[in-house]
């Protein structure tokens, strides 16, 4: 298939990597926020590199459409997005983040990604995340796997416990949004070790084994997770709706998350 091709994970290598110059070259200056209609920040970092990547994937998406007979649908927490009515008949559904982590970006802590993600009927089949500031980029490929790339390539492979609620687990939590149901969660482990940072990092966080398990009870929409969720399913690792126990869904009509647990 076409996300298996080493043509296509190098375009998008070089697209995030676009991404982050961008970004940190706002990063450094001085910049104005705006608040959107849902109270969440915006600055011009998301919207450049909103433009920047939805250019390039609605151009792909003609492309793949010829060479698939598939439908793609464009969803971006940046962008009007269709109707579901529109949408719903699509096969494959890229999901954006511009920024996963405005908040922290606006601190500049450093923990935030970029974050394009592609499902297909509504699983996610490739993942692509970057962290500017470390420069570092993850990506997951259905029949490939996960790899982190720093100064080399490294396959990702998730250690998964054989008991999670054993003494010392580790637990990545979000750093803005550690609500009660989450502290409930950490209680239920003896001697948990506590991890928070911001952002799809989390998840990368359970990928590349530097934490256990990752509780989210707090909202979240599609574009925070696909492509950090594909990372991790293609290291090994799963991605939950707590109540189901079914894995997350793209592309449907609320394109809000259920809570989930990834481990």
């Amino acid at each position: 298939m076409f996300y298996q091709q080493l043509l296509f994970i190098e375009n998008f290598i070089q697209l995030i990597r676009k991404c982050n110059q961008v970004i940190l070259e706002i990063y450094s200056q001085d910049f104005n926020v705006i608040m959107k209609k849902n109270n969440s920040p915006l600055t011009i970092a998301d919207q450049k590199v909103n433009e920047i990547i939805v250019s390039y994937i609605k151009k792909l998406s003609l492309d793949l459409e010829l060479e698939t007979n598939e439908i793609f649908t464009i969803i971006s927490e940046e962008s009007k997005n269709e109707s579901f009515e529109k949408r719903k008949d699509a096969t494959f559904a890229w999901l954006i983040d511009p920024i996963d982590g405005t908040k922290e970006f606006i601190k500049k802590n450093g923990q935030f990604t970029v974050n394009i993600g592609l499902a297909q009927d509504k699983k996610p089949v490739f993942g692509i995340v970057s962290i500017p500031v470390t420069g570092e980029i993850y990506y997951g490929i259905r029949g490939v796997g996960s790899y982190k790339i720093d100064k080399e390539s490294t396959r990702l492979k998730v250690n998964i416990p054989k008991n999670l609620m054993k003494k010392n687990i580790r637990i990545v939590a979000s750093l803005s949004h550690q609500n009660q149901e989450t502290k409930d969660f950490i209680k239920t482990h003896v001697a948990p070790l506590l991890i928070t940072i911001g952002s799809s990092i989390k998840l990368l966080y359970i990928a590349e084994n530097k934490a256990d398990i990752y509780p989210r009870y707090a909202p979240t929409s599609e574009w925070d997770t696909c492509a950090a969720h594909a990372i991790v399913k293609y290291a090994g690792g799963l991605v939950l709706d707590v109540h189901t126990r079914q894995e997350l869904q793209y592309n449907k009509e609320n394109l809000l998350n259920p809570y989930f647990v990834v481990y």
